[in-house]
């Protein structure tokens, strides 16, 4: 029986492409020159948090965690994902949400679907709840695995137990650390090719049979789609 299911949030479990450009986009504004000095090797996790913010504080300076409360509560939860969680939860399974997303995010999506455990990156802040430009890095972008391996040895749950669900390269990490690993609307071929399933329909409650089924090594099993 499943005993654990890791989620990415951006892109799975919320229906926008990331967190950072919800606000970026919400400003009218992009932090591309910071991506791509990430994605070359530049620049680690916190530069690149840190370069977020800047682009932010263009616009407003004394950006506080209640604005950007305000600015997330725009996105969407992906359709199907009440349902997916509400299947999971009755089968005892626990859920969390392993994210390099935004954590004010996070926490109202944990909140809004049950989830038991939330990880995500969040902000140093002032004493009036105004960011200083500093961040708290909970889960690197690039390391997903070590976050959930952390998670698997504290709960107890072995990877033969445990089920992930993730739209793009970097969480094929969670599929290694995962008996079943789904690409949700996968956004690139790596993703597709550490999976064990596939799923192309914008629809999470699809997910329900494939999380709960016997998948065997994401590593050895050629993704089926659906």
């Amino acid at each position: 029986m499943r005993k654990l299911v890791a989620f990415d949030m951006d892109g799975t479990l919320v229906d926008a492409k990331s967190s950072w450009g919800a606000v970026h986009d919400h400003f009218g504004d992009h932090n591309d020159e910071g991506l791509r000095l990430f994605n070359s090797g530049k620049i680690g996790d916190e530069e690149f948090l840190r370069r977020d913010i800047a682009v932010w504080w263009k616009h407003a300076p004394e950006i506080s965690m209640d604005d950007l409360d305000s600015i997330l509560k725009e996105v969407p939860l992906m359709p199907g994902a009440k349902a997916l969680l509400d299947g999971l939860h009755k089968a005892h399974v626990r859920t969390a949400i392993v994210s390099g997303g935004i954590d004010v995010l996070a926490k109202r999506v944990g909140r809004e679907l049950g989830i038991d455990i939330v990880l995500a990156n969040g902000f140093r802040v002032d004493r009036n709840g105004r960011l200083t430009g500093e961040g708290i890095i909970r889960v690197p972008i690039r390391d997903k695995e070590s976050v959930l391996a952390k998670l698997q040895a504290d709960l107890g749950v072995a990877p033969a137990d445990t089920a992930s669900v993730g739209n793009s390269e970097i969480d094929v990490g969670l599929f290694r650390r995962s008996a079943v690993g789904v690409a949700f609307l996968p956004e690139d071929d790596l993703v597709r090719e550490g999976a064990t399933h596939v799923v192309v329909e914008k629809d999470l409650a699809l997910l329900l049979p494939l999380l709960l089924a016997d998948g065997g090594p994401a590593s050895s099993r050629s993704p089926q789609d659906f």
